[in-house]
């Protein structure tokens, strides 16, 4: 791997094996043929968003145990849209640090474009259960009536729900805002993309009657998504008002400290990883083969769940910890 390869990376150290050494190689070739044509960093995400959203009519069909052959076709199709949607998807940003095409839009771009597929998939998911559902209810000793398949349907859109908004939403801000995080001790402020909603808001009230309405409603949600990234680190947003109050900036910190949290930060790098695409993914596929598709939402729900509040009670540890070390 060339040096040009790694510039294009915001860092080693929050790259999981797969993305670090498969993805990120594959996009870089993509993003230079991209950069080739002059094609815009954004334009390569909302081309993602629509070949991801494109996977749910396959998830949808996707039934080996009821379909055969065809079946399991639709679904090795869906998967590979969304691997392609997750290539394009890491591509953008290297792109852009290629280019040097970086946008506020771009940032904001990148962080909805998961739950931009993830969105129409799980509908599809939900669909698909409607339509086929005999090993579910076969496990569970429940008649196939339309009445039970009316009921367990809505149970299924409820978990779908919960899995989607609390689950995946949730789960890949919180892992995406860690990254920064780390980014943000170890290359100072302006070599990571950490943004707060104070900000955000000033920016959004800066608009003029110029400013395009998608990137006002974009802006607009973008608030909303830092707000949520802070309310559930509480002891780092103590740890950051500390640093700035008694060293001015965060940059003028003492490199001891910096040390102790790049040292915690990077061990929990690894867990952090599996909150991101890869791995969850994985569990997703392997439940769409198996034509279990519904257990993806439990085990976004109950496995994730566990693993996200793991991450979330260690990382605000050692910021506390720090904190009162200061």
């Amino acid at each position: 791997m060339n040096e040009e390869y790694f510039k294009t990376l915001k860092s080693a150290e929050t790259e999981d094996w797969l993305d670090f050494h498969v993805i990120r190689p594959f996009s870089f070739l993509w993003a230079r043929f991209f950069a080739h044509f002059d094609v815009h960093p954004n334009t390569v995400t909302i081309l993602s968003m629509f070949v991801g959203a494109a996977s749910c009519i396959f998830f949808a069909q996707g039934c080996f145990y009821y379909n055969g052959v065809l079946g399991l076709v639709y679904n090795l199709i869906a998967i590979l849209l969304l691997m392609i949607a997750d290539i394009l998807d890491c591509t953008d940003g290297q792109l852009a640090r290629m280019t040097g095409k970086k946008s506020r839009l771009g940032r904001i771009l990148d962080g909805v474009a998961g739950f931009t597929w993830f969105t129409p998939i799980y509908f599809g998911i939900v669909y698909r259960f409607y339509m086929h559902h005999d090993i579910e209810f076969g496990w569970l000793g429940i008649s196939n009536t339309q009445e039970n398949t009316i009921i367990a349907t809505a149970i299924v859109l409820v978990l779908g729900f919960i899995s989607g908004i609390a689950g995946l939403a949730g789960q890949q801000r919180l892992a995406d805002y860690y990254i920064q995080i780390h980014l943000f001790f170890l290359k100072g402020e302006k070599g990571s993309e950490l943004d707060n909603s104070v900000r955000q808001q000033e920016i959004y009230d800066n608009m003029t009657s110029d400013t395009s309405l998608v990137e006002r409603v974009f802006q607009k949600s973008y608030i909303d998504y830092t707000k949520k990234q802070e309310k559930v680190t509480p002891q780092f947003q103590r740890l950051l008002a500390t640093l700035r109050e008694k060293f001015g900036s965060t940059d003028n910190m003492p490199e001891s400290v910096r040390e102790e949290f790049h040292k915690n930060s990077l061990s929990l790098m690894p867990w952090n990883g599996l909150l991101t695409f890869n791995f969850r993914s994985f569990w997703l596929f392997l439940f769409c083969l198996l034509d279990i598709p519904a257990c993806n939402f439990l085990f976004e729900i109950v496995a994730m769940g566990l693993l996200t509040c793991y991450i979330n009670r260690r990382h605000e540890g050692f910021c506390k910890r720090i904190a009162d070390q200061i």
